[in-house]
């Protein structure tokens, strides 16, 4: 009894010292022109992956990696978001807190389930013993209101066979039995998923890497398994992949297999691997399936050890956000991202333009300007070999329709230089683009690809303009968002 009251003591001692590290330096982030007007960010520290997707009680459910004692990542609590729209989001209370011995160094990334209308979270427990040295627990949490979570402390320990980077739990039903797949690097130092089944969610049985790759990478982070068409998506972030051409150019990276999961042989059949984002900042996603039966997925607008300590917001004692909400869709093996029907509640007044005429000039359009907006463009004739849609000073989104190919230039964090990403595209028929203060999410041909990336430009400057190389006709729908 006196050991449980310990930890409850340190538990609330651990959340007080963050409530407290948030109202020091409140005001201080609220300063900050780069705050971003519609996205879930921190109050306060560090944000990273999003985790606990879930839908429970009637709302939906966010929990999200957060230091809320620096912009690093020492300590690792998990932040909670809720909303009953998926775009009106509430702050609750702290969700977990690395207070046990299971998990001192950090609750890391996991997910959550419902069950028996319970919430049941798994995550990975961070401990370092007395030599430095790496250990890691999956460990069970479970709440009745959805606020309050009472740990269980470690339901799976680490196998044979795998070093200490074994972690990020998902946790989902297949017919009669729940499966976890967990995150993980071989002794060979290469990266893998392995599969577990239970009846009950407390004692789990191991079963087995479902695939492995030698020459993809030393870790797979953040797996994440569901079913689209009859087909079985495994999404995940793989760390150690070389840049290929256009492909792979950030340091780590997000993506996903198509194939067909073997519950009983425990192999996992699939296709080669795609990129899910081709901009500079996007990792960790996490889907769930909401009360409407849609896939959705939140992503973090970042990426670990990439300039992170030269982004600008860390003087203002904040780093990273998550992306706008997405819906999945698996079109001939490949998977489609739609900002959820809901973003639109976010719309003021349009401003619409039809059958605008771009001859070889750059053109400004009366009120189409602006740091928080949606942008819809739609193709009706290019004769045009390029066409770029640009931002500020330092932002543009270019389509080189000879080459197939799609540019996104920005402002480097690092040198100050432009830098960019790229991929072919086949043919340009539309694009949507949500613009927030200092991001951009850019969604391609009905999400056919997708940018994501956070912007550091002159706020000021909120001009957009449009350039084309030879004839175009394009309509243009564009929306200021509201601040919620």
């Amino acid at each position: 009894m006196n050991e449980h009251n310990s930890f409850i003591k340190s538990d609330n001692e651990l959340k007080t010292k963050a409530y407290q590290a948030v109202k020091n330096s409140q005001d201080k982030v609220r300063q900050d022109p780069y705050r971003l007007h519609y996205h879930i960010m921190p109050s306060v520290g560090l944000l990273n992956d999003p985790n606990g997707f879930v839908y429970y009680q009637g709302k939906y459910h966010l929990f999200y990696q957060w230091n809320p004692f620096g912009t690093n990542h020492s300590s690792k609590f998990w932040g909670h978001f809720s909303s009953k729209n998926l775009v009106d989001w509430h702050e609750e209370p702290i969700a977990l807190a690395p207070s046990s011995w299971f998990d001192k160094n950090g609750c890391y990334s996991g997910s959550a389930i419902v069950h028996e209308d319970q919430l049941y979270l798994f995550y990975t427990g961070n401990v370092r013993d007395e030599n430095g040295d790496r250990e890691t627990y999956q460990c069970l949490a479970i709440s009745s209101d959805g606020v309050n979570f009472d740990k269980k402390g470690p339901v799976v320990q680490l196998p044979n066979g795998y070093t200490a980077h074994f972690r990020d739990p998902k946790v989902w039903k297949h017919e009669e039995k729940w499966y976890m797949i967990i995150g993980a690097q071989t002794e060979q130092v290469t990266g893998t998923v392995v599969l577990y089944e239970s009846i009950d969610l407390i004692s789990w049985r191991f079963l087995g890497p479902i695939t492995e790759r030698q020459d993809f990478g030393y870790m797979w982070e953040c797996p994440d398994l569901f079913s689209l068409n009859d087909k079985d998506v495994l999404l995940f972030s793989p760390q150690g992949i070389e840049p290929e051409g256009y492909h792979y150019q950030n340091i780590y990276q997000s993506g996903y297999f198509v194939g067909k999961l073997d519950y009983q042989e425990v192999s996992y059949q699939h296709g080669r691997f795609e990129e899910i984002d081709r901009g500079f900042d996007f990792y960790a996603p996490q889907t769930t399936v909401d009360n409407k039966g849609r896939r959705l997925m939140f992503g973090w607008m970042g990426v670990p050890e990439e300039n992170e300590q030269d982004h600008p917001t860390i003087s203002h004692h904040w780093i990273h956000a998550l992306t706008m909400p997405r819906q999945l869709e698996l079109k001939d093996g490949k998977l489609f991202q739609h900002p959820v029907e809901e973003l639109v509640n976010l719309r003021k007044e349009a401003v619409i333009y039809s059958d605008v005429v771009i001859k070889g000039e750059k053109i400004q359009m009366p009120r189409v300007n602006g740091n928080a907006v949606e942008l819809f463009l739609e193709v009706k004739e290019n004769a045009s070999r390029q066409f770029s849609v640009s931002f500020g000073n330092n932002t543009q989104v270019l389509f080189d329709q000879e080459n197939k190919l799609v540019t996104l230039k920005r402002k480097s964090m690092k040198s100050n230089q432009l830098e960019k990403r790229q991929c072919h595209l086949n043919d340009f028929k539309n694009v949507r683009i949500f613009l927030d203060a200092s991001s951009i999410e850019i969604f391609i041909n009905g999400g056919e690809e997708v940018f994501t990336t956070r912007i550091f430009d002159d706020v000021k400057n909120d001009s957009i303009y449009f350039h084309s190389t030879g004839k175009m006709i394009i309509d243009i729908n564009k929306w200021e968002l509201k601040q919620v």
